[in-house]
């Protein structure tokens, strides 16, 4: 047998193995890179080999599948960037609702419109000196309703880039129709969004009591810290990767953080910029008509051929009329009285997870139905988790908020659950309903930290859908809500729509259903609210209910 040699070379590596050994040695027992989420310390500054830089930002590097996906979705939803403003803002040159107008485009049938055609509208911006707008950019809602029927539709809204828009309607019902079109923010908005979204991912931070005995110490806590010589505890999810970090205190150790809340706004923006968001003025502000605002829709004719847009490629997911919503094409909704929503769900267990918008599906179904009682868990109002129960219908509804970031009432560390580990825990089935919807505590962040956090829940409900293949998964959007300054720049309707396109692209293909909650809310005539009005949410269950139970029980 050859006898190995060691030379010079080789007794430095086993020497400098030996050194780096001993190191990580040492930092486990310092607690540095202890493997729990809990009692876990970083520095601050991270070797840039080892994470990617979003400002102060420091997001762990994707596999190169999930890279390339995050890469072509933030692409897909780029906005059209705007000219330069000059410095100090003026709004002299942005878009002017109250100078802007639109135009119904004359129909191809000489001025008539029928059930099945497509009402097409033509809106020219203009700036605050009346001189017509030559880029795009601006965020444009359309809305045609009958406030009498209780109908409504959204509109498909194309940016031409050159300071006009076409909406496209599909017309759905027989009687009059009011053409609605909303400017919600200008073009130059957006590059304020951006870069604090960017800049100030902190501008709403978080905070933690850590306590031992008698001794007590809180620290601010987010997805991005900014450095400074104070050391972090490291709470970032083993199993999701989802990151979390507090300042660590000073005289306590990272495994006694009892709670998590959220601290308070420090959000700057530059002189005058708060201009760009002005009530009344430039935010959510009608434009006016240029001719008629109106138009007869007549009763569809036999054989009349199905019209199709040359300027959008695809329709609304439904409408109202006479104040329920019906979905076009596909599933039909049915109406749910209290008795067919206790048939439907009997012997069904329906667990619902994310954000407060979630929450009202939840006290819906509680309030609905007079045998299912919540069971008293002694949970925060706000932030649960809650859990109802129906004995003599078997009947299980739970409700958890998802996890950091989270903009309510105080919640213990031990109820901090991500979606996707709790996905996990699951067992599913064909008596299994599956709900979630997750966006409104996103709209500080830069769009990376969203779709990462889908990436993880998508994984787990692959994994749900490959282990129990008859669980029904139903996912909500986010939806438009009444803005002011402070909420257009810390959940602006732009990034909630944006979420929505980031979740549709992530959950295309899949085994799932969405219930789109942004169409619900704009088409319907009560205004916007963060949480929908009785009757959205109504609608909301009976579309839930109709994926449940397809043919309608009771």
């Amino acid at each position: 047998m050859k006898a190995t040699s060691c030379t010079r070379r080789d007794f430095s590596a086993i020497f400098l193995f030996l050194m780096v050994s001993a190191f990580i040695f040492v930092l486990h027992h310092m607690d540095i890179l202890q493997p729990q989420v809990k009692s876990t310390i970083v520095m601050p500054r991270v070797s840039p080999h080892h994470i990617v830089n979003r400002s102060f930002c420091t997001l762990q590097p994707l596999s190169p599948q999930d890279a390339l996906e995050e890469r072509l979705i933030l692409d897909s939803i780029a906005w059209p960037e705007t000219p330069l403003l000059p410095s100090p803002i003026s709004l002299e040159q942005t878009t002017d609702p109250a100078h802007s107008t639109f135009t119904i485009l004359p129909g191809r049938k000489g001025g008539q419109w029928h059930v099945g055609d497509q009402l097409e509208v033509m809106i020219q911006t203009f700036d605050f000196q009346g001189r017509p707008k030559k880029s795009g950019g601006d965020f444009i809602t359309a809305r045609l309703h009958n406030q009498k029927l209780e109908a409504g539709v959204a509109g498909q809204v194309v940016d031409h880039l050159n300071g006009s828009y076409s909406a496209v309607f599909s017309l759905l019902w027989e009687g009059d129709a009011q053409v609605e079109v909303t400017l919600v923010h200008p073009g130059e908005a957006f590059s304020v969004l951006d870069r604090l979204n960017k800049e100030q991912p902190d501008r709403i931070y978080f905070k933690s009591v850590f306590r031992s005995g008698s001794l007590s110490e809180t620290t601010i806590c987010n997805v991005c810290l900014r450095p400074t010589i104070q050391p972090l505890c490291n709470f970032t999810d083993l199993r999701t990767g989802e990151p979390w970090f507090c300042y660590k205190p000073k005289n306590l150790g990272c495994d006694t953080r009892i709670n998590h809340f959220m601290g308070g706004t420090t959000q700057n923006i530059r002189a005058n910029e708060e201009k760009l968001f002005h009530s009344g003025v430039n935010l959510k502000v009608n434009i006016r008509p240029s001719g008629p605002a109106s138009v007869t829709l007549l009763r569809q004719k036999k054989g009349q051929l199905k019209v199709k847009s040359g300027t959008v490629t695809s329709g609304p997911s439904g409408y109202y009329y006479q104040g329920v919503w019906r979905a076009v094409g596909g599933l039909t909704i049915h109406e749910f009285n209290t008795s067919a929503i206790t048939q439907c769900l009997k012997g069904k267990a329906v667990h619902m997870y994310g954000d407060s918008t979630v929450r009202q599906w939840f006290e819906f179904l509680n309030a609905a139905l007079p045998g299912l009682k919540e069971f008293d868990l002694h949970s925060p109002k706000q932030a649960g988790p809650y859990i109802s129960l129906d004995f003599a219908n078997n009947i299980l509804v739970t409700s958890r908020f998802h996890g950091p970031p989270i903009r309510i009432v105080v919640v213990s560390t031990s109820e901090l659950r991500y979606i996707a580990n709790e996905l996990d825990g699951l067992i599913g089935g064909p008596n299994t309903v599956v709900v979630f919807g997750i966006w409104a505590h996103f709209g500080t962040f830069p769009m990376e930290i969203y779709i990462r956090r889908l990436q993880s829940i998508r994984r787990a409900v692959v994994r749900l859908l490959d282990r129990a293949p008859g669980t029904l998964v139903v996912i909500r959007t986010g939806n438009p809500k009444f803005l002011n300054l402070f909420v257009s720049l810390t959940n602006s309707d732009w990034h909630s729509l944006q979420c929505n396109n980031v979740l549709r692209a992530m959950f295309k293909g899949l085994k799932v259903h969405l219930i789109d909650a942004w169409e619900m809310t704009l088409a319907h005539h009560l205004p916007h609210n963060l949480h929908p009005p009785p009757p959205i949410i109504k609608n909301m269950i009976n579309h839930l209910l109709s994926y449940i139970c397809p043919q309608k029980v009771g």
